[in-house]
Parts: C-alpha cells; sequence; structure tokens
C-alpha cells in the first residue's frame, strides 16, 4: 500500500512545472488583454511564453492569428514555420498549418509540397488521420482521382485508427470512377512497359504465339475499365490493408492505452508511462529504425518533461549507431524541454565523457555545480570520480572541498554532514591515506548537526579503516547524540546505541563494553515492553554482527561507489530534510519508470547504468535559468526519411511554402535568434 501511494503522488517537479505553467498562461492573456493591438508586445510575449513552452501547438495557432489580424501574412508563415520545427511531430500543427495554405494560397502545387512535408514526418503515426483527411479533402474538391487513389494506398501501407474506414472509401472510389482516372500517368505507362517486355520475350524464345499481338499494349480510354484489371488493382491494395490490419493488431493494445497524446505540464499517471516503455520495446523489437525514430519522437511530445524517456532515446539512438540522432535528442532534453532537472545533465555529463568529450562533461557537471542545483551531492561525488579516473586527483579533492565550504555557508545544510561522510571515504579509498580520512571526519564533528546517518555512517568507515582503531571520537560523538536532550528522535537515539554497541563488539575491550552496555540500558531498556524486547533480542540473534558487517567487507568498493554501498544501514535513513523529504527535481521521482521501484536512479540505471547509486536520493534545489539557456538546439539530424528545410524568416526575406525546398534539406535553427 505504501509503494501504491507512492507511485500515486505527483512528482513534485511536475506540480512545479504544472503551477509554473498556468501562471506564464495567465501572464499571457493578461498581456494580451492590456495590448490588444500591439504587435511588438504582442510577439515578444508570444516568443517568451514558447520558448519555454514549444510542445504548447495551440498557441502557435493563436500567435498566428494575432499576426493574421494586426500583423502580415508572412509573418503568419513564420510563425507556422517555428512551429512546425518547434514541434515537428505533431499531426495539429501540421493540420493547422495546411488548412491555412488552403485558405490562403491559390496554387495546388504549393499546397501540395507542404502536405508531403508534414506527411514525411508524421504520415505513419497512427493518429494521423485529421492531416490525411485535409489531404483527401483538397484533392476531392479539385477531383484529381489519380492523386486521391495514390493517397489511400499511401494510407493502406501502413496501422492507422481509421485504417477500415480508408479501405472502405477506396473500394467506393474504385467502383465509382473508370480504372484510367484512377491509374496514375507512371502506373499505367509501368504496365504497358511490362506487358511489351512479356510480348517481346515470347517471340525472342523462337515460338510465335498467335495471341501476340493481341497482348500488346492497347491505349486505356476513360470508360472502358476492365473488369479483371480492376479486380486485380484493387486486390493490390487490398493486400496492403491486410498486412497494416495485421500489424494493428499487434499495437492496438498499446495504442489504445495512450489517453494523452498531446504535451501537458499534468503528470501522467503510472500506467500510461508504463505502456509508453511497453510500446517502445516492442517496437524496437521489430528492428525498423525508422518506426523507432518516429515513435520516440510521439512519446517526447507526451513525455517531454520526463528525462529517462530522453536518456532511453539518447542510448537507443547511440547502440543503433545514429550519433546524430542520439546528439540532438540530448541537446533538446538539455536546453529545452527538461533543462533545470539535474538527472539529465548528470547523464549528460556522462555520455560526453564516454564519448570523448571531456570539456562537454565538464561544463553539464559545472552547470549544475553553478545554476541547476548548487550543493547536490551525487553531482559532486560523479564529477569527482570522472576526475580521478582522468588522473586529475587533486581536482577530485578539490571539488569535495569546494562543495564543503559551499555548504558551510548555509545554514542548517542537511548536506554538509553527508558531504564530510563521502569526502572521507573516497580520500582513504583512493589515496590510501587512513588518518588524512580520520582528520577530515574529526574535523567535521565541530561543524554539522549530530544525526543517525551520519554517525552510522562514521562507525561503519571506521569497520574499513586499518587498526588500530580510533574508538574516542566515536564514543563521544555517540554519547552526545544518543542524550536524552539530544535533538534526535527516540528511536534514532537507540538505533545509533545498538550501532556503536555492535562495533564495540568486535574492536573495544571489556570495559568500554560493559560502559556501552549498562548506558544503553539506562536509557532504551527501561521504557521498552518485554515482549518488545525479546522481539528485538531474537532479531539481533538471528542477524549477528558478523553478518551485519560482513556487507562492508564483502567487496572492496571502488572509488566511484556510492557511500551507502558502504554503509547498508544507513541507506533509507537519511537525515530529516536530506532524503524523507519529496523531491522538488526530477519528474522522475514516484512516476517515471517502468520498473515497479519507479526511482528516478532505476529511470536510466537499466539502460546503461547511470543510475545513483543512492537508495534515497539528495533532494537538489533548482535555480531559475537565464533566456539564453532556453535556446533552441539546431535542427533535427538529416534521417532515413524526408526532412524538413527551413531558415528563419524575415519580413523583407520571407518565402511561401511555394519557394520553400520539399524535404530532405537540413534545417537551420530559429530559437537561438531570440
Amino acid at each position: 500500500m505504501e509503494m501504491l501511494s507512492m507511485k500515486q503522488e505527483m512528482p513534485q517537479q511536475l506540480r512545479m512545472e504544472t503551477l509554473l505553467i498556468m501562471w506564464v498562461e495567465l501572464l499571457l492573456h493578461l498581456s494580451l488583454w492590456m495590448v490588444p493591438n500591439n504587435i511588438l508586445k504582442i510577439r515578444k510575449v508570444y516568443d517568451a511564453f514558447l520558448a519555454e513552452f514549444p510542445l504548447c501547438y495551440g498557441y502557435w495557432k493563436k500567435y498566428a492569428d494575432h499576426e493574421a489580424r494586426i500583423g502580415s501574412m508572412d509573418k503568419v508563415v513564420e510563425v507556422y514555420e517555428r512551429a512546425v520545427q518547434g514541434v515537428t511531430y505533431s499531426v495539429d500543427i501540421w493540420v493547422l498549418y495546411c488548412s491555412f495554405a488552403i485558405e490562403t494560397y491559390g496554387d495546388p502545387e504549393t499546397i501540395r509540397r507542404l502536405f508531403e512535408r508534414g506527411l514525411a514526418y508524421v504520415g505513419t503515426d497512427y493518429l494521423s488521420f485529421p492531416l490525411w483527411d485535409k489531404y483527401i479533402e483538397y484533392e476531392y474538391m479539385h477531383q484529381e482521382w489519380s492523386r486521391l487513389a495514390a493517397i489511400y494506398t499511401r494510407i493502406l501501407e501502413n496501422p492507422n485508427q481509421q485504417l477500415d474506414r480508408y479501405f472502405n472509401s477506396f473500394k467506393e472510389l474504385a467502383a465509382s470512377r473508370p480504372l484510367s482516372e484512377l491509374r496514375a500517368v507512371e502506373e499505367a505507362a509501368a504496365l504497358a512497359s511490362d506487358m511489351v517486355s512479356e510480348a517481346d520475350g515470347q517471340v525472342n524464345e523462337g515460338v510465335v504465339h498467335s495471341d501476340a499481338a493481341e497482348q500488346t499494349p492497347k491505349p486505356i480510354s476513360a470508360g472502358s475499365t476492365d473488369a479483371e484489371e480492376l479486380e486485380k488493382y484493387v486486390s493490390i491494395r487490398e493486400e496492403l490493408y491486410k498486412k497494416a490490419k495485421e500489424f494493428n493488431s499487434k499495437i492496438l493494445g498499446f495504442e489504445t492505452a495512450i489517453r494523452r497524446p498531446y504535451f501537458h505540464a499534468r503528470p501522467l499517471n503510472i500506467a500510461e508511462l508504463e505502456n509508453w516503455h511497453n510500446y517502445l520495446d516492442f517496437i524496437e523489437s521489430e528492428g525498423d529504425l525508422n518506426k523507432v525514430v518516429k515513435l520516440y519522437e510521439r512519446c517526447l511530445i507526451a513525455c517531454a518533461s520526463y528525462p529517462e524517456y530522453w536518456i532511453r532515446y539518447v542510448l537507443c539512438m547511440e547502440a543503433s549507431g545514429s550519433m546524430d540522432l542520439a546528439d540532438n535528442a540530448l541537446a533538446r532534453a538539455t536546453q529545452v524541454f527538461v533543462k533545470r532537472q539535474p538527472e539529465i545533465h548528470l547523464f549528460a555529463a556522462r555520455f560526453k565523457e564516454q564519448n570523448g568529450d571531456i570539456p562537454g562533461a565538464r561544463a553539464a557537471y559545472q552547470l549544475v555545480h553553478n545554476e541547476i542545483s548548487p550543493g547536490f551531492l551525487e553531482a559532486v561525488i560523479k564529477h569527482a570520480n570522472m576526475e580521478r579516473r582522468l588522473g586529475k586527483l587533486e581536482d577530485a579533492f578539490s571539488l569535495y572541498e569546494q562543495a564543503i565550504a559551499i555548504e558551510k555557508g548555509k545554514e542548517h545544510s542537511q548536506t554538509l554532514p553527508m558531504m564530510y561522510a563521502q569526502y572521507s571515504r573516497f580520500s582513504y579509498l583512493v589515496s590510501g591515506n587512513a588518518e588524512k580520512a580520520r582528520e577530515i571526519l574529526i574535523g567535521a564533528l565541530d561543524q554539522v548537526q549530530l544525526s543517525k546517518p551520519f554517525l552510522e555512517a562514521i562507525i561503519y568507515f571506521e569497520t574499513i579503516l586499518p587498526p588500530p582503531k580510533q574508538i574516542g571520537y566515536l564514543e563521544s560523538s555517540v554519547d552526545k547524540f544518543i542524550a536524552p536532550n539530544s535533538d534526535g528522535s527516540a528511536a534514532d537515539r537507540e538505533d545509533v546505541s545498538s550501532i556503536f554497541l555492535e562495533f564495540l563488539s568486535l574492536f573495544g575491550d571489556a570495559q568500554s563494553i560493559k560502559n556501552a552496555e549498562d548506558r544503553h540500558a539506562k536509557l532504551f531498556l527501561p521504557r521498552r515492553p518485554m515482549s518488545d524486547s525479546r522481539k528485538r533480542h531474537a532479531e539481533d540473534f538471528l542477524s549477528s554482527d558478523k553478518m551485519k558487517l560482513a556487507r562492508s567487507y564483502s567487496s572492496d568498493p571502488s572509488p566511484g561507489q556510492s557511500l551507502m554501498s558502504a554503509y547498508p544501514s544507513a541507506q533509507n535513513q537519511w537525515p530529516a530534510g536530506y532524503g524523507a523529504q519529496p523531491q522538488t527535481w526530477p519528474s522522475t521521482t514516484q512516476a517515471q519508470t517502468w520498473t515497479p521501484g519507479y526511482s528516478q536512479q532505476a529511470a536510466y540505471g537499466a539502460y546503461g547504468s547511470y543510475g545513483s547509486n543512492y537508495a534515497t536520493p539528495q533532494v537538489p534545489t533548482s535555480v531559475p535559468q537565464s533566456a539564453g539557456y532556453g535556446a533552441y538546439p539546431t535542427t533535427y539530424p538529416v534521417q532515413t526519411f524526408p526532412q524538413q528545410s527551413y531558415a528563419v524568416p524575415t519580413a523583407g526575406t520571407m518565402l511561401t511554402p511555394a519557394q520553400q525546398p520539399a524535404a530532405g534539406v537540413p534545417q537551420t535553427t530559429y530559437y537561438g535568434t531570440y
């Protein structure tokens, strides 16, 4: 029940973003109400909003409507071009843009090129039928029957929510028009060529058939449709339809489970998040990179606020050898969609390090240290571990020292105790200097507020240090913490006392053990009912000292291993305000991963072992970004399917869709210009 309630709790980061977008929308409407006819101020308001939330396609439409009302048509086209670059894989924005083009332009080829641009990206989308319907409506209006038949043929090649309706409409079209009107010129020419080749083959074989002349092609005249040819023409499309229906049956369950295919700041429920992961698993197993890319792009409209899907996309593209797509997805994630979440920047740092971009990795870590979440323990640990791997041991020590100095300047820092503990452990594991490690801990005792996790950490750390064991500083700290007038809870004080007793039973002398037992009995045993005392004694017996301490000796942790991996009892007992409080940054905290735990670490630990080793992550403090950091990434890279191409238009050089090239040329960015 506890796990269920955790899953159902709305992630703190998404709650914040929901409030943010509601507040920004309110400001947007208020600003537009105050300056209804000032186009320059209206542009400034929309530009600021859409730079943060480019997936809100409805606001692109409102922006274009404002430009159409008090601006110019060139500016309307510019807004739509920016829109289809910002949310390229949205069916809705292409429908809006094509509707505008139909109302504005008289050249059919201009409008058809725009339809084809959109269909190159969203034509195989399961919910692409609004755009196909608009295209069919346009060609039907112009009575372009061969083009209409070709559109139906293309639709029938892929699963679609309205596939049955399209097949029935195609059959009605085939039954109502002559076959000569349905066949495209190229198709009729290809058919004639095949028939000539067949007749020539019969003559070349040395056998002259009496019906050879009859088999030569005859001009296909309107209204004279052969029933067999028509049947063959329809049957070919029917085979396409059946094949699409077969694949449709495999994905229908995934598609029907998608309740919200559009972007919204409101968090998705657990079932829908898991469905996206399962759907991606299935499509990846099919091995068609084109389908994989397009499904990820669909997913990242609805799940744009969840770093785990961006991370999964990057790793999938890397595994397929498509590094341009991986880099593009990572740039969009870190610069626009989840730019305020430390998780994505830590992943970016590790990803760049593994691909040889050390300056880029350092820049990603520094961004977390300086802007995203100063004092974030996991970022310090991972950055220091990277510097150690690069042979920069002094730089690694310096990172800890700088972080500790910053935390000292904060009042009641919850991170400082564990920062000291991790620094001490890191120092010992990478340098082997036990005295320096102890000095760090002893120096920390005067700087931090004692807590159960910190004391537990230093007690277990002392067990792995070489003899002689330094018991004095531990005993004084434990005495201070378990005193009745200390700030710790009764349960925490008793647990620390018990842990120290276990430590002394291995490393203390008889007198120190007796003193500790007497103190423990005096402080805690009189308050415990006899049944609880016996139960605790039985549990202590079953979990012997050797078994408990074996976890510390079981393996020699690597320098990059998390602190808590060596302090097993401390893993779920962080100090108040550190791990107990709800997280405020990643939207992945409770509702992101598809594993039962649904923790932020599992979100990408399963896809490349990037996850944190901490059982309970630290709560970082997000810092507002500068507007420049929201710059949109360069472009969608060249893919295996047609690309769009559109530069940033200006009032004087704006191209109409008729002047724009069709898909196939890399795009240029526009967000960086604002």
